[in-house]
């Protein structure tokens, strides 16, 4: 698998690229924001690792890049630890978030769980039943494509997993907890605005309104649902 490393520090890139190596990855490292976009569009690549903080072009402007053609993942790495950093990495796009100093098996793991969610729902191996269709919104768990009002929306995977998680339990409240185990596989904290983000982002991809939005509706205090 192709991995895009991209972080002017050059001891962390090459610290990331050699734990990745060990991992049997193929690498693309670059220390700068120009080399790594032109390796974005010449190198199908299955996942991102970026450092958000760099001199030419920082690391959200390279993930709104990828997002406008790309559904691999992307994993960002700051020196940054403030929430607002965290929300505005996840809400342009961004899968997982890890600050620096981070431990470098902590970081092939999130990689690994990564690339195992990616790959999973662009198999072509799954039952043909998995596919939910209704109000417009067809969601195909084999293709990994959703279309609503017969456009394509161009999902991430994380994205698409909470849209599935909600549309294949219709009617029944899900709460954020219960949304972020089942889609990350990591326990829950307090205070953990992951979920909302990456619900705020769903919304404005489907285009729904912000007061009374038609599919993911909010239930205050408890979670969110779609409607049968």
């Amino acid at each position: 698998m192709n991995i895009l490393v991209v972080d002017d520090e050059k001891e962390i890139a090459d610290l990331v690229e050699l734990y990745l190596k060990n991992e049997n990855y193929s690498v693309h490292k670059f220390y700068d924001a120009i080399d790594a976009l032109k390796c974005i569009e010449n190198v199908p690549l299955d996942l991102a690792i970026l450092d958000v903080m760099m001199p030419d072009i920082d690391g959200f402007t390279i993930c709104k890049t990828i997002r406008e053609k790309h559904t691999f993942p992307v994993i960002m790495l700051t020196a940054k630890v403030e929430d607002m950093d965290k929300i505005t990495g996840l809400t342009i796009g961004a899968d997982d978030y890890i600050t620096k100093p981070f431990n470098p098996l902590e970081l092939i793991a999130r990689v690994k769980a990564q690339l195992r969610r990616y790959t999973k729902y662009s198999a072509n191996d799954k039952q043909s039943d998995d596919i939910i269709d209704f109000s417009g919104l067809v969601i195909n768990r084999e293709t990994h494509e959703c279309t609503l009002f017969e456009k394509p929306l161009n999902l991430t995977p994380i994205e698409f997993s909470i849209l599935w998680l909600l549309c294949e339990n219709r009617g029944r409240v899900i709460s954020s907890e219960e949304i972020f185990e089942k889609v990350w596989g990591e326990k829950y904290l307090d205070n953990n605005n992951t979920v909302m983000v990456h619900i705020r982002r769903l919304r404005e991809k489907m285009n729904e309104p912000f007061k009374n939005p038609k599919f993911i509706k909010t239930v205050w205090g408890v979670g969110y649902k779609i409607e049968k």
